[in-house]
Protein backbone atom coordinates (compact mmCIF):
# COMPACT_ATOMS: atom_id res chain seq x y z
CA UNK A 1 0.00 0.00 0.00
CA UNK A 2 1.27 3.25 -0.75
CA UNK A 3 -0.40 7.39 -0.66
CA UNK A 4 -0.73 8.56 -4.15
CA UNK A 5 -0.44 12.40 -4.89
CA UNK A 6 -3.79 14.19 -4.91
CA UNK A 7 -4.59 15.89 -8.29
CA UNK A 8 -5.59 19.52 -7.44
CA UNK A 9 -8.17 21.58 -8.56
CA UNK A 10 -6.88 23.42 -12.08
CA UNK A 11 -5.55 19.49 -12.95
CA UNK A 12 -8.08 18.81 -16.32
CA UNK A 13 -7.96 14.94 -15.29
CA UNK A 14 -10.25 16.23 -13.06
CA UNK A 15 -12.78 17.43 -15.14
CA UNK A 16 -12.71 14.48 -17.39
CA UNK A 17 -15.20 11.28 -16.93
CA UNK A 18 -14.24 8.16 -15.45
CA UNK A 19 -14.77 4.93 -17.06
CA UNK A 20 -16.30 1.48 -16.00
CA UNK A 21 -14.22 -1.13 -14.40
CA UNK A 22 -14.10 -4.07 -16.48
CA UNK A 23 -12.08 -6.57 -14.16
CA UNK A 24 -11.07 -6.67 -10.54
CA UNK A 25 -7.84 -7.71 -10.58
CA UNK A 26 -4.75 -6.91 -8.60
CA UNK A 27 -4.15 -3.56 -9.76
CA UNK A 28 -7.90 -2.28 -9.03
CA UNK A 29 -7.45 -4.26 -5.32
CA UNK A 30 -4.28 -1.96 -5.07
CA UNK A 31 -5.50 1.33 -6.23
CA UNK A 32 -8.24 1.16 -3.72
CA UNK A 33 -6.04 -0.11 -1.24
CA UNK A 34 -3.99 3.02 -1.74
CA UNK A 35 -6.57 5.58 -2.31
CA UNK A 36 -7.57 4.50 1.42
CA UNK A 37 -4.22 5.40 2.42
CA UNK A 38 -4.28 8.69 1.02
CA UNK A 39 -7.64 9.20 2.40
CA UNK A 40 -6.93 8.65 5.46
CA UNK A 41 -3.26 9.96 5.77
CA UNK A 42 -5.31 13.51 4.62
CA UNK A 43 -7.73 13.30 6.73
CA UNK A 44 -10.53 13.20 3.92
CA UNK A 45 -14.09 10.89 4.40
CA UNK A 46 -13.97 10.04 0.53
CA UNK A 47 -11.90 9.79 -2.41
CA UNK A 48 -12.63 9.60 -6.00
CA UNK A 49 -9.67 7.55 -8.41
CA UNK A 50 -9.71 10.93 -10.51
CA UNK A 51 -7.82 12.52 -7.35
CA UNK A 52 -4.85 10.68 -7.54
CA UNK A 53 -4.60 10.90 -11.75
CA UNK A 54 -6.70 7.29 -12.76
CA UNK A 55 -10.04 7.83 -14.65
CA UNK A 56 -11.61 4.87 -13.23
CA UNK A 57 -14.94 4.36 -11.71
CA UNK A 58 -13.85 3.51 -7.94
CA UNK A 59 -14.70 5.32 -4.77
CA UNK A 60 -13.24 4.72 -1.19
CA UNK A 61 -15.70 6.37 1.57
CA UNK A 62 -15.26 6.50 5.51
CA UNK A 63 -17.26 8.78 7.16
CA UNK A 64 -17.00 7.22 10.72
CA UNK A 65 -13.72 5.66 10.98
CA UNK A 66 -15.61 2.22 10.61
CA UNK A 67 -17.35 1.62 7.87
CA UNK A 68 -14.36 1.75 4.93
CA UNK A 69 -16.75 1.53 1.38
CA UNK A 70 -14.68 0.07 -1.45
CA UNK A 71 -16.97 1.08 -4.39
CA UNK A 72 -16.38 -0.23 -7.99
CA UNK A 73 -18.92 1.29 -10.74
CA UNK A 74 -20.83 2.70 -8.32
CA UNK A 75 -24.23 4.11 -9.59
CA UNK A 76 -26.67 5.82 -7.52
CA UNK A 77 -30.28 4.54 -8.34
CA UNK A 78 -32.70 6.24 -6.03
CA UNK A 79 -32.75 9.48 -4.29
CA UNK A 80 -34.84 11.48 -2.01
CA UNK A 81 -34.95 14.56 0.19
CA UNK A 82 -33.04 17.64 -0.09
CA UNK A 83 -30.33 18.87 2.57
CA UNK A 84 -27.92 21.86 2.26
CA UNK A 85 -24.70 22.01 4.34
CA UNK A 86 -20.95 22.76 3.75
CA UNK A 87 -18.52 20.66 1.77
CA UNK A 88 -14.75 20.23 1.27
CA UNK A 89 -12.54 18.89 -1.10
CA UNK A 90 -9.08 17.36 -0.78
CA UNK A 91 -8.23 18.76 -4.17
CA UNK A 92 -9.49 21.74 -3.56
CA UNK A 93 -8.01 22.37 -0.09
CA UNK A 94 -8.39 26.55 0.21
CA UNK A 95 -11.84 26.55 -0.46
CA UNK A 96 -15.14 25.44 1.34
CA UNK A 97 -19.02 26.12 -0.06
CA UNK A 98 -22.48 25.16 0.82
CA UNK A 99 -24.18 22.61 -1.53
CA UNK A 100 -27.80 21.10 -1.95
CA UNK A 101 -28.12 17.27 -2.27
CA UNK A 102 -30.27 14.59 -1.90
CA UNK A 103 -30.63 13.89 2.04
CA UNK A 104 -31.35 10.42 1.22
CA UNK A 105 -29.42 8.04 -2.15
CA UNK A 106 -29.34 4.14 -2.73
CA UNK A 107 -26.41 3.40 -4.21
CA UNK A 108 -25.37 -0.20 -6.34
CA UNK A 109 -21.60 -1.13 -6.58
CA UNK A 110 -19.63 -3.51 -7.34
CA UNK A 111 -17.41 -4.71 -3.95
CA UNK A 112 -13.49 -5.84 -3.92
CA UNK A 113 -14.86 -9.79 -4.05
CA UNK A 114 -16.61 -8.84 -7.42
CA UNK A 115 -20.58 -9.05 -5.51
CA UNK A 116 -23.19 -6.57 -6.33
CA UNK A 117 -24.31 -3.81 -3.30
CA UNK A 118 -26.91 -2.17 -2.45
CA UNK A 119 -26.51 0.55 -0.01
CA UNK A 120 -29.26 3.05 1.42
CA UNK A 121 -27.28 6.34 2.91
CA UNK A 122 -28.47 9.16 4.42
CA UNK A 123 -27.18 12.18 5.72
CA UNK A 124 -23.26 12.74 5.63
CA UNK A 125 -22.43 9.44 4.20
CA UNK A 126 -25.25 10.37 1.28
CA UNK A 127 -23.88 13.68 0.93
CA UNK A 128 -19.93 11.50 0.13
CA UNK A 129 -21.59 9.33 -1.78
CA UNK A 130 -23.04 12.46 -3.96
CA UNK A 131 -19.78 14.15 -3.93
CA UNK A 132 -17.33 11.25 -4.38
CA UNK A 133 -20.28 10.00 -7.78
CA UNK A 134 -19.57 13.73 -9.02
CA UNK A 135 -15.96 13.30 -9.35
CA UNK A 136 -16.67 10.30 -11.45
CA UNK A 137 -18.14 12.72 -13.92
CA UNK A 138 -15.80 15.21 -14.09
CA UNK A 139 -18.23 17.81 -11.85
CA UNK A 140 -16.58 19.36 -8.45
CA UNK A 141 -18.39 20.50 -5.59
CA UNK A 142 -17.59 23.93 -6.71
CA UNK A 143 -19.85 23.87 -9.43
CA UNK A 144 -22.54 23.23 -7.66
CA UNK A 145 -21.84 25.08 -4.57
CA UNK A 146 -24.67 28.14 -3.56
CA UNK A 147 -22.03 30.25 -1.38
CA UNK A 148 -18.61 30.19 0.15
CA UNK A 149 -18.12 29.27 3.87
CA UNK A 150 -14.79 30.23 6.18
CA UNK A 151 -12.79 27.07 7.53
Amino acid sequence: MALRNLRLDGDEILRKKSREVEKIDDRILTILDDMADTMYDKDGVGLAAPQIGILKRLVVIDVDDENLYKMINPKIIKSSGEAVDAEGCLSIPEKRGEVVRPSNVTVEYTDINGELKRLDAEGLLARCICHELDHLEGILFTDKMTKQVEG
